[in-house]
Parts: structure tokens; C-alpha cells; sequence
């Protein structure tokens, strides 16, 4: 073999492998269902519901495909689920339709994506409707749900916001303790605006930059500030 024919063939096999890897990167089936299917259809698990709906939620559409395409053996039901996405999202029509009378009446029938996506990119899609819109995800979502509604404000915003791999509520980690800062501060403002925010330099003996928790909602926040306030007049064993 030349040197030239190695380096040649060498060349074919990275392009091949390049190829490859833009292909699957732009079947990405959760990337595509957010690009393509978002703008009519709620993706959340559960879904929130709204008032001028125009199409059911994902979840919705995909537990009814489960509940109506029926496949001998098991181990088919996810390919005959995807074919009849790849062949409706395309061809749409009220005969092959699983809605009821009634929500076809109020949504209507979805117009042909014909042009806007195309069979590969619904077979991405349908798969990863089918492996993420599940009962016993949906289940332990659920009860995750429940769990944390059942805990008091402050210790399910520690749990979630993780503020406890920088805080202590009594002694000093990388950041201040919350009985510290309870301490230093006698309203709540500076606090919310830290959270909220994020601050630096208010505290001497500590480097850590606190970063801004956006996502946190304002109720949150609120309940947080609140209770961290408060640990300067409770007695320590009530927390």
C-alpha cells in the first residue's frame, strides 16, 4: 500500500466519521421536538394547561398513541408508534386520527408538516416521545412532586437550590453560615437582593463569589430570607 493510498483512505474514514456524527447530532430527538413541535404543543411533564389551546400536549398525544396502537409483541410497539408519527405528521387526516370526536372538533385536524421536517427527523422524534412521555416516569415525577410539597419552604429550597455545599445554618463552610448572615442583617432586602442577584465583597473572611439564582421564584426567595432572618431569635432546637 502507498503512502498516499494510506493517507486517502486514512481522509475517508475521519470525513465518514465527521459525517456521521452532524447527522446524529441534528437527530437529536429532544432538540428536534423543542424546534419543531413547541410552538402548538406543551412539552412539559406533567403539562400545564392553558386556555386558547391550539393542540394537546405532547404528553397527551403520546400516551394516546400508546393506548390505541396495539402491537402483538411488545418489543414492536415503539417502531409501530413511529411509523404512524413519520406516515401523520406528513399525511394528516381525520380517519387515521386516535382523537375524539370532540378534541378533533376543537382542535382540528393538524396541518401536513410536509417540507418542515422530514422522515428521519420524525422517526427521532417519535422515539424519543415514546421513551420519555412514560406512565412510570410520570409516576415518579409525581411523587417527587408530592415529596417536596410536603416539606417545610426553607428545608426544600436548601435541597434544591443545593445551599448547603457553601452554608451551614450554625457554622462557616466557604460561606458565611445562615445564622451568621441572620445576624448581620435586620431586613430583608439586602438578602433578596443577593439571592437574586448574587453579591461579592460583603463579607470579609469569605473569597466565595455568591453566584445569582434566577430560576428561584420570588415566593421562594421571599420564604428563604425569611426564614434565615428568623434563626437569630429561634431557639435551635426547633430547626
Amino acid at each position: 500500500m502507498s503512502i498516499r493510498y494510506f493517507y486517502l483512505s486514512l481522509l475517508i474514514v475521519l470525513l465518514t466519521g465527521c459525517m456521521k456524527n452532524k447527522i446524529e447530532n441534528k437527530l437529536d430527538g429532544e432538540v428536534l421536538l423543542k424546534q419543531k413541535c413547541s410552538k402548538c404543543h406543551n412539552l412539559d411533564m406533567p403539562p400545564k394547561s392553558y386556555d386558547n389551546e391550539i393542540a394537546p400536549s405532547m404528553m397527551a398525544v403520546t400516551f394516546h398513541l400508546k393506548d390505541f396502537i396495539k402491537a402483538n409483541d411488545p418489543s414492536e410497539h415503539e417502531a409501530k408508534i413511529v411509523e404512524f408519527v413519520k406516515d401523520y405528521v406528513i399525511n394528516p387526516s381525520r380517519s387515521k386520527s386516535f382523537c375524539d370526536k370532540t378534541s378533533l372538533d376543537s382542535y382540528g385536524i393538524m396541518p401536513s408538516q410536509k417540507g418542515k421536517v422530514t422522515v428521519d427527523e420524525l422517526e427521532a422524534i417519535a422515539k424519543y416521545m415514546y421513551n420519555t412521555y412514560d406512565n412510570q416516569k410520570m409516576l415518579k415525577i409525581m411523587q417527587e412532586k408530592q415529596r417536596l410539597a410536603r416539606m417545610p419552604l426553607y428545608k426544600r429550597v436548601l435541597e434544591q437550590q443545593r445551599c448547603q455545599n457553601c452554608h451551614d445554618i450554625y457554622k462557616d463552610k466557604v460561606a458565611p453560615s445562615f445564622l451568621s448572615i441572620s445576624k448581620k442583617y435586620n431586613n430583608n432586602k439586602p438578602l433578596i437582593e443577593s439571592i437574586k442577584n448574587g453579591s461579592k465583597g460583603k463579607w470579609k473572611n469569605f473569597k466565595l463569589i455568591m453566584p445569582p439564582f434566577k430560576k428561584m421564584t420570588d415566593k421562594d426567595i421571599e420564604g428563604m430570607v425569611n426564614w434565615i432572618l428568623n434563626l437569630k431569635i429561634r431557639d435551635k432546637n426547633e430547626i
